[in-house]
């Protein structure tokens, strides 16, 4: 939306200063939005000729643009996790450098630098921390709850499961290949993978995921859907991920759809 309402703000512009030139034709004669738009863009390609004397001067504007925004975003970052970093005192170092005038030497750059990283390091760690703790504290509650619904049921490793839809199919074994739609959530019900919405089914080998999935769709028959509550421990456990926090109890809906056996092919289900 943002280089459209640029656009339209020039031509709004450019709409105006020819309304100026020539009154009568905007007194009676609407302007035609084509010839706006055709304007404003050669208006646009005039200013872009007339900033650049040349290519190399192009290139060199081409590069300060570019660290101009890859630092925004590192700032805009550093801000996310409390550090006040000021454009205009990054901006004072790139000028004072390329004037041969920095205020630090060398090694004082680099020492600050590495100051930076294990300030941000801390940050992040006793955020990490923080979070871990909450995801504990949410996975045991949420679990705890679940377990008093009519038909869930507890395995000795911690999975529960509540059969949603039953069927009498057969059951696969953790060394099969299975072929499965499913969706998967926080505990806060956020969703963070979805055949569904792929509208593609999933295929994998059964002792290739979490040890919750493992154990758990061997209890399925084909053709039935269950819910899984995975504790941590038999998800990803303390690892993280931007869409799952460390230490995070899963959630699953899982229809088993079929067992591919080696020596037979995946139905057509997989690419529907």
């Amino acid at each position: 939306m943002k280089p459209v309402l640029k656009m339209s703000l020039l031509a709004a512009t450019i709409l105006l200063a020819v309304g100026c030139q020539d009154e009568k034709t905007t007194e009676t004669t609407p302007a035609e939005p084509a010839k706006v738009e055709q304007v404003a863009a050669e208006a646009t390609s005039e200013k872009a000729a007339e900033a650049f004397a040349s290519e190399d001067q192009k290139s060199a504007y081409a590069i300060g643009a570019s660290l101009a925004q890859y630092l925004s975003a590192n700032l805009d970052q550093q801000k996310e996790l409390g550090l006040e970093l000021n454009s205009d005192d990054v901006l004072a170092g790139v000028s004072d450098v390329f004037a041969n005038k920095s205020r630090m030497t060398p090694e004082e750059t680099q020492q600050a630098l590495q100051d930076l990283d294990k300030r941000v390091s801390d940050i992040v760690a006793e955020k990490a921390k923080v979070e871990s703790e909450q995801s504990i504290k949410a996975g045991e509650e949420f679990r705890a709850e679940f377990e008093k619904q009519e038909g869930v049921a507890k395995t000795e490793s911690g999975l529960l499961y509540q059969v949603e839809k039953p069927a009498e199919g057969e059951k696969p074994a953790a060394t099969d290949t299975v072929q499965v739609h499913y969706k998967g959530t926080l505990t806060d019900g956020t969703e963070f993978d979805s055949s569904y919405k792929r509208n593609q089914p999933a295929t994998f080998p059964l002792n290739q995921v979490i040890p919750g999935w493992t154990e758990g769709v061997q209890l399925m028959p084909v053709g039935s859907k269950f819910k899984f509550v995975i504790p941590p421990e038999l998800a990803y456990g303390s690892q993280a991920n931007p869409s799952i926090p460390a230490n995070s109890t899963l959630v699953f809906e899982v229809e088993l759809l079929q067992i591919v056996k080696a020596d037979k092919p995946v139905t057509e289900l997989e690419t529907q």
